[in-house]
This record gives C-alpha cells, structure tokens and sequence, in this order.
C-alpha cells in the first residue's frame, strides 16, 4: 500500500502556525487567574503573547481592578494606623505582615480566623459586636473577595472572559453599605467598632475619599460593560438604614 504524498510546504507551515497560537492561547487562558485571589501589584509591561486575546475592554477592566485594589489596600493600612489593636488580636508581627497577609498570600479569600467566610458572609462578621477577632482583616477580605467575585473572581481579562455589569453595580452598593455600617456599628458599650473618619480639628476624611474611589471605579466600569454588551443593569435606590447587601455572583 503506497503511503500518501506529504503535505505542501504551505499547508504545514499555516499547520504549525494554527498549533503555536492554540498554544499561546491555552497558556494565556491557563495562566490568567487564580480563582479567589488578589490581582498582583502591576502587569506585564512591553508586549506579551496574552496582549493578543485582550480587547480593549478587557484592558480597561484591568485597570479598574487595579485601582480598586490599590485603594483597598491603603485602607487596610489607614483602619491598622486608627485601630491598631485589630492586627495586635492576630499572629501578625505588624500592621505590615497582617496586610501582606491579605493581600499577597495565595489563599483564595480563605482565612481560618474566619471560619473561611468570605464575600459578604466575612463583611457580616467584621460589623457584628460579638465578634473578637481582627475586624479589619475580616473588613477587608469581606470587601475585596466581594470585589473579585464581581469581577467573576479573575486577575485577568481575555476574549472568551465574560463581566456581568449588575454584579459590579451591586458591588458598588455593597460597598456603599459597609461604609455606612462602618461609621454607626458599635459595641455593647456604645463605642464604635472601629475608627475610620475622624471629624476633629482637623479633619481625616481620607477614608471617606477611598471608599468614593472604589464606588466611582465600579459604577463606571459597570456602566461601560453595559453600553459596550446593551445589557441592562437594574439600579436601586436603598435606604442605608435598613439596606442588605446585594448578591455579586
């Protein structure tokens, strides 16, 4: 039996072409994320095979994600500065070690101190004035795990990467929420659960400006996804006396 004639020089080469991007693109999709996790402090700069599976969408996303982190990321040090006998309650050697805990440690938003709650589960813990534990890590984990699951719990963003602008929506209100929380919670005794603002002479309001940055970012991401995808995001109007958090996943 005669063996067949090769392939043209062409078809092999448009051959090996097709198999190297599908290469590329598996370890671009592979390689994306780690469910659950912060995004890393900055991104690749230069060109890299990933850039070629991002829209500009895509890019923008990213940039939002990164900003909203960075910003969760001073507050967590602003509530360890007013509050420092949060990160004191943990095995942390400083305020330092406990942010480095939640911010660049593989954990998946998991923290035994927790009970492994995360998303708004965590944030219920960090306002409830029975809790004893460090209530700015379950502060913070609260919000930034609800963030990443907004964002469908991704550090990267590529073609086939789908954002639901609602659930940024409802993260913005969530976030809303919390802060509203985070200035009336207090304990049996009548004294706040944790410090943030400060209406003194002079007055801190630093954190009142990070958590409008991180509203301001998800609003206008959610905004744009829904102009860019025509899908209609639902907006509430919630007393924050008596409003719950919304679901983001």
């Amino acid at each position: 039996m005669s063996k067949p004639p090769p392939a043209p020089k062409a078809d092999r080469q448009a051959s090996r072409r097709r198999m190297a991007l599908a290469v590329v693109l598996g370890l671009a999709l592979a390689g994306c994320s780690t469910p659950g996790t912060a995004p890393g402090a900055a991104r690749e700069r230069g060109f890299y095979p990933g850039q070629l599976f991002k829209t500009d969408l895509n890019r923008v996303a990213e940039a939002h994600q990164q900003q909203i982190f960075a910003s969760l990321r001073r507050l967590a040090d602003k509530l360890y500065k007013r509050n420092p006998r949060e990160w004191r309650k943990s095995d942390a050697a400083s305020a330092e070690a406990a942010i480095s805990r939640i911010f660049d440690e593989r954990h998946r938003w998991r923290f035994a101190s927790l009970g492994n709650r995360r998303d708004l589960a965590a944030l219920h813990v960090a306002l409830h004035p029975e809790y004893r534990g460090d209530r700015v890590q379950a502060l913070v984990v609260g919000l930034a795990s609800m963030v990443q699951s907004a964002f469908g719990d991704r550090e990267g963003f590529y073609l086939l990467d789908d954002l639901e602008p609602q659930h940024l929506y409802n993260a913005a209100r969530n976030v809303e929420i919390a802060v509203w929380k985070l200035a009336t919670a207090r304990d049996g005794n009548g004294g706040l659960l944790l410090l943030s603002n400060d209406f003194g002479d002079p007055p801190n309001l630093s954190f009142e400006r990070e958590f409008g940055r991180i509203i301001g970012l998800l609003d206008a991401l959610s905004d744009v996804i829904e102009e860019e995808t025509e899908r209609t995001v639902t907006r509430v109007v919630q007393n924050l006396t008596t409003a719950v958090f919304l679901p983001v996943y």
